[in-house]
Formats: structure tokens, C-alpha cells, sequence
């Protein structure tokens, strides 16, 4: 529940004309437009005046997965399950350029900060990076080893995060063009987003779950579990502050990620919540479902018009809301936070219960002390996390000698076993050829082959009389 002074997030608009249910939505930057994507093979193109009519694109031969508009809200790109992604002009006439590379269904597209490039993930495994100008692919990624549902640029566009069924987030770093980190899920990762200043990752999955990554130490620092469905949409607030989140259980939840809690649960879809975004200025999101319908809502946040650091809100979340006693798959650093006094130790006066003034020059010793020490801690977590994969590879290497060993030995045992064998038989030969019964029946032979002579000795001897 909101605290006492906020309002609750109320609906603005409702939209309806799509034929099947709703895959994606997305904000024009000029906050005029919303463009949405359907099972019924249709982009849409909707008017915040009322006065203008929808758009309504066709071109794709099968379900419209994803879709996004370009940072100058220039271009529209959608991503299908016929095999293709498609650059549309946000016009009347809808005119549209057509992008194949992919082998199977791209569930995804995602344009860079700059505009240049675009992102696809597709169920052939891979992650396509385009280039819009040129209107062709430029580098493939082929690490996951199931359908990739989801891929974005950072801000900063030096890196591109995917996820999908193999239960696992990859990071890309677009300059030396190598995976640089993998993050274990405990389910499909249906979506994700970097957080605004891209130390931080957050996941929805199909287990339920929503998760917040620190991608500085590998750790989680947030892990909600109150859906109660699969989460297939999540989109993070400009302020960094709040994240919202659409399920299959026909809700939208909005999570406070400054205090680690659910903050709203909205009811508006019927068939599942399918798809969420805030809008670039923080003031709406937009939502869609298996009902075909397109709501629009105001936040009525009270962010202050202050952004909040995602460091500072991090270094909160790390130690304020540690994650649940689960399982981790990831290495992480069981440490305890500093203890921190609100104001420095020294002397102080008790006079009408207030402390003495602190001298400026000594309060800023304490803060950069404060700013060493957070230098040291995150040094200290970086190295801790470098000893914690050594030990695993150590570990898995030792494994692995020592399965190798034990094969060796299995063969080592056949080996003198067949050896015992040959022994055995040329023993038995030894006997048999010593045997009296032998002997007597080669004398046997002689004396028969010496009959034998004989006799023919006597029919030479009868022929020639």
C-alpha cells in the first residue's frame, strides 16, 4: 500500500482494436504516441489526441512479438514469428523496410541510445546486431543454448544483455565483441532492462520472480516473488527509484526498490498482463493483455523530480534487503555492511540535548574516510568474487582428474585381467602337450604310418613278379 501522502496510480486511457492479445507497447519519445504489437499480426499506432485515428500496420505474415520506437521516434522496428524484423515509418502510409537474417521466430527488438543499431533475439539461439543505415546485420552472438527471448542495448551502448529458456542472462561487450559475464536464473528470462546507469540488471522470469543484479559483483540485491504466474514484461522508472511488472496472473505490480518492498498491485487484464512500460518521462506507463486491450495510467509518483543515483540505491538495497536464504548460482560474497554512525564519534556537549557542532574540516575527513572505505568494500568484493571463480574452475578441474583417474584404473583392471587370462590358456597348452594320452597316441601314429609303409613295400613287390 502507498504511504498516506502519495495517490494511487489511476488509469488515463483505454484503447481497443487489436483482434488477438497484445505483445508489447512502447512510448513515442515525444510522449504524442503509443505503438503496440498482437498475436494478430498487427502493429498499431495509437493517438493520445483524440482527435486523430489509429494506425493500423500490416505486413507481417504471422504473430508481432515486440516492438519499439527509435530514440528520435523516427522509425518503429517489430520483431515477428515469421522469421523477420521490420522498420516501419510512423505515418499514415506506414511504409516499411524488412530485415532477414534469423532462421526461426525473433521475439524481440530493441533500438540503441544513439539510434544507429538495433538488437534481436530470436528461438534459432542467437542475438543479431543490425545496423539501421545499412539495414543489415552486423554481428551475431550464438552463446545461449535455447530460444533467446529478450535482448537490450545499455545506455551507454557498450553493452548487450540477453536472456532466455536456458535459464540464463548474457552479458555482450560490444567492443571487444565477447560475452563477459553469465548470470543463472532460476527460470526462462522472458524480459530484462539495465538499470539508468547501467551497473545493474533486472529480470522477470517465468518462475515468477522479479530480480534486481548488481553486474559490478555478480550478486542479486533484490529478488521478489509475489506474482503468482509467469512475469512477461518488466520496465524500470527514470528516477531508478521503482520498477513495475506484468504476469500471467492478470496483475501489474509496482515494486519500491529503494525500500525493497511491492509498492501497488493493479487489476486491469483479463488472459494475463502481457506487456508494461514507463514512459520516457516517468509520468504514465502503459500496459497490455490477453484481452487485446491497451490501458494507459498516471503514476502520481512522488519522485520530487530527483533522480536517484543507482549507486546510491544499490548500496541500500545490498544491505538493507539481503535475497532469500535460496540457493545462489552465482558466486557471492557473504560479508556484513560497515557500521556507520550517523554523525562522527568525539566530544560532544549535553546541553540541552543537542551535540556540539562538528568542524568542517574534520566532517569532511570523515566523508572522504566514508569514500575510502566504500573504494576498499568494493575492491575487497571484486577480488573476493575473482578467488570465488578460481576455487570453482580449481574445483571443477580436480572433478574432472578425477574422473579421468578413475577410468584410467577401470582400464588398468581389464587390462591385468586379460593378462591373467592369456596365462591361464598358455598354462593349459604347457599341459596338453606334455600329456602321456598325447605321447601314446603320436606312438600310435608312427606305428601305423610305419604299417603302412610296409604294406605299400609289399604291392610294389607283388606287382613287379
Amino acid at each position: 500500500m502507498a504511504d498516506s501522502g502519495m495517490r494511487d496510480p489511476c488509469l488515463e486511457k483505454h484503447f481497443k482494436g487489436h483482434k488477438n492479445g497484445v505483445t508489447s507497447v512502447a512510448f513515442s519519445p515525444t510522449m504524442k504516441q503509443l505503438v503496440s504489437s498482437s498475436l494478430d499480426s498487427s502493429v498499431m499506432i495509437w493517438h493520445f489526441s483524440d482527435k486523430m485515428r489509429a494506425y493500423r500496420y500490416l505486413g507481417h505474415g504471422d504473430a508481432v512479438l515486440h516492438v519499439c520506437f527509435s530514440p528520435n521516434g523516427n522509425l518503429i522496428a517489430s520483431a515477428s514469428r515469421d522469421k523477420t524484423v521490420r522498420l516501419w515509418v510512423p505515418s499514415v502510409d506506414g511504409a516499411s523496410k524488412i530485415l532477414r537474417n534469423h532462421t526461426a521466430t525473433v521475439r524481440s527488438v530493441d533500438f540503441s541510445g544513439d539510434g544507429t543499431f538495433i538488437c534481436t533475439a530470436s528461438d534459432d539461439k542467437s542475438v543479431k546486431i543490425w545496423s539501421v543505415e545499412q539495414q543489415k546485420f552486423v554481428k551475431n552472438f550464438h552463446e545461449h543454448s535455447n530460444w533467446v527471448r529478450i535482448a537490450r542495448f545499455s545506455h551507454d551502448i557498450n553493452f548487450v544483455a540477453s536472456g532466455g529458456d536456458d535459464k540464463t542472462v548474457r552479458l555482450f561487450d560490444l567492443r571487444s565483441k565477447k560475452c563477459v559475464q553469465t548470470l543463472k536464473e532460476t527460470g526462462s528470462v522472458c524480459d530484462l532492462q539495465f538499470t539508468p546507469e547501467d551497473v545493474s540488471l533486472a529480470t522477470g522470469c517465468n518462475d515468477c520472480s522479479v530480480k534486481i543484479w548488481d553486474l559490478r559483483i555478480r550478486r542479486r540485491l533484490l529478488h521478489f516473488e509475489d506474482h503468482t504466474n509467469s512475469v512477461n514484461s518488466i520496465s524500470i522508472h527514470n528516477s531508478g527509484k521503482y520498477i513495475i511488472s506484468a504476469a500471467d496472473d492478470n496483475t501489474l505490480k509496482i515494486y519500491d526498490l529503494i525500500e525493497g518492498h511491492q509498492y501497488y498491485t493493479l487489476y486491469g487484464h483479463k488472459n494475463g498482463a502481457t506487456a508494461c512500460i514507463f514512459s520516457p518521462n516517468g509520468n504514465y506507463f502503459a500496459s497490455g493483455g490477453g484481452d487485446s486491450q491497451v490501458l494507459v495510467w498516471k503514476t502520481n509518483f512522488d519522485v520530487d523530480d530527483v533522480e536517484v543515483p543507482a549507486s546510491q540505491m544499490h548500496g541500500l538495497t545490498a544491505y538493507s534487503f539481503p535475497p532469500p536464504d535460496s540457493e545462489e548460482t552465482l558466486p557471492e560474497q557473504e560479508h556484513d555492511a560497515p557500521a556507520r554512525a550517523s554523525t562522527p564519534v568525539g566530544d560532544t556537549e549535553h546541553g540541552d540535548g543537542a551535540a556540539a557542532p562538528i568542524p568542517a574540516a574534520q566532517n569532511e575527513g570523515w566523508l572522504e574516510m566514508l569514500q575510502n572505505w566504500d573504494s576498499l568494500e568494493n575492491s575487497v568484493s571484486r577480488t573476493l568474487g575473482n578467488v570465488v571463480d578460481q576455487l570453482q574452475i580449481v574445483t571443477q578441474t580436480m572433478s574432472l582428474m578425477e574422473r579421468r583417474l578413475a577410468m584410467y584404473e577401470d582400464k588398468m583392471k581389464q587390462l591385468f585381467n586379460k593378462s591373467n587370462k592369456i596365462d591361464s590358456l598358455e598354462r593349459e597348452l604347457m599341459t596338453l602337450n606334455t600329456s602321456p594320452r598325447i605321447a601314446e597316441v603320436l606312438g600310435q601314429m608312427n606305428a601305423l604310418e610305419q604299417r603302412m609303409n610296409t604294406l605299400e613295400e609289399r604291392l610294389q613287390g607283388s606287382t613287379l613278379s
